[in-house]
């Protein structure tokens, strides 16, 4: 399917004609406006008919599926991943902001002067919601969307919890009656340690809270991603890309997906003007006319699709403008005694968790032997040409970047182990905000 875009900058009907598209563009009558999904724009002026078609959209915390469709055929279709870990990110954002005014001269606080405007969402939440508004504008830009019908997840996420809950209860969360999150956490655990191949045999467990989604940088204290662990699994090892906290999800229900929802679900439809459904009406036809469940399929029948000839889905992958991490540790590296293997520092740690308690675990220290490498802090001092997630092109093969190092001079590229010159790659794709894969 080729898009086509007039020379105003309208919207036109697409074509399956792909021989014409190719003689338009060598003729100099076209020109390409973006490979993926494949799109031209006209240079001559020409008629401005166009049918009625429908975007329906499958919204969503993580993914959003899109379809737009005529009487008879579908138009496009597809996934989008969005970005995660926002919340984290908006943190280290408000960390860089405070060291920054904290080198300033002083200046009175002007906190007091803060509103919020009737509507505001919470930033990681707004974050979700642009990008959904986003999207469907980008869909705009090249099909001439008539109607937009919207899927609205409406259900009670505490009466999912509690079927009996009434009035006042509302306002008495699950964490009511204790006193701090660590200590709901421990009670919702039993008191236990929650690894099922716990080796501590100690009838008194010291029991700590760990973060279950550290190794994605989400340090988050919401009671679903805090898990409780004795002392001896919660060690910095089993943090390790080898331990088993490594990307470790037991199973704890998370509602960050309806709670989006519940809080922009009617925003959305107000703010795109659009139609809306509900999530049993969509599933009952998705059934009916016997669809896998996935996103796309799902748009497709909320944009009333039945018996439409369908495409194939195009995905798209929402990646970070900006990395604002100035600095990051490598840890010193050693020989393990025992093994005669090489291990970080942190592997080989003294067996204390805080500086006022000691939890009395093996002092690992004693097992460093040569020391291979030491620790030390990289500070990037300048933003450089080429960004995590590009492509570019190098001996005539396309690579995704995964970073720059010695000060932008050499260039990692996934799939070759080594460093390569940054003056022998070519840029091919800068993959910044919505991409598609």
């Amino acid at each position: 399917m080729v898009y086509v875009i007039s020379k105003e900058g309208k919207p036109l009907m697409p074509t399956k004609r792909h021989g014409k598209a190719r003689h338009l563009l060598k003729d100099g009558k076209a020109k390409v406006i973006r490979t993926k999904p494949f799109t031209i724009q006209l240079l001559y002026d020409t008629t401005k008919y166009t049918q009625p078609v429908t975007l329906g959209i499958d919204s969503g915390y993580d993914h959003i599926g899109f379809s737009a469709v005529t009487e008879k055929e579908e138009l496009i279709s597809g996934e989008v991943e969005l970005l995660k870990s926002m919340s984290e990110r908006l943190k280290e954002r408000r960390m860089y902001r405070r060291q920054r005014r904290n080198r300033l001269r002083y200046r009175p606080p002007r906190f007091d002067n803060r509103k919020k405007d009737e509507g505001w969402l919470p930033p990681s939440i707004q974050h979700k919601f642009d990008s959904h508004i986003r999207f469907v504008d980008f869909i705009k830009k090249i099909l001439p969307i008539t109607e937009v019908i919207i899927e609205v997840a409406k259900f009670d996420i505490q009466k999912i919890k509690n079927p009996d809950i009434k009035g006042s209860e509302y306002q008495e969360g699950k964490q009511k009656g204790f006193w701090n999150v660590r200590e709901y956490v421990m009670y919702r655990d039993n008191y236990e340690c929650q690894n099922p191949n716990c080796q501590n045999k100690s009838k008194k467990k010291k029991l700590q809270v760990h973060h279950i989604g550290y190794w994605k940088n989400d340090y988050s204290n919401r009671p679903s991603n805090l898990i409780t662990l004795c002392s001896k699994c919660h060690v910095p090892k089993n943090h390790k890309k080898t331990g088993f906290l490594y990307k470790w999800q037991p199973k704890l229900k998370s509602f960050k997906a309806e709670t989006f929802m519940t809080t922009v679900r009617w925003k959305l439809v107000d703010t795109l003007k659009c139609k809306y459904t509900f999530g049993y009406v969509t599933n009952a036809k998705r059934e009916e006319l016997k669809l896998k469940k996935t996103h796309y399929n799902d748009a497709f029948v909320i944009a009333r699709g039945s018996n439409q000839e369908r495409v194939m889905p195009v995905f798209f992958e929402q990646i970070r403008r900006n990395n604002r991490s100035l600095e990051k540790f490598y840890d010193a590296k050693y020989v393990d005694a025992r093994d005669k293997k090489i291990k970080t520092g942190q592997e080989l740690f003294n067996g204390r968790r805080t500086r006022n308690k000691n939890y009395n675990t093996e002092n690992l220290h004693k097992y460093r032997e040569q020391k291979i490498s030491k620790g030390r802090r990289s500070t990037r001092k300048q933003r450089y040409f080429y960004q995590p997630k590009d492509i570019v092109i190098f001996e005539n093969n396309k690579y995704i970047v995964k970073g720059v190092q010695n000060k932008g001079s050499y260039i990692k590229l996934h799939g070759i182990s080594k460093p390569v010159k940054t003056e022998l790659i070519k840029p091919y794709m800068f993959r910044k905000g919505l991409c598609a894969v």
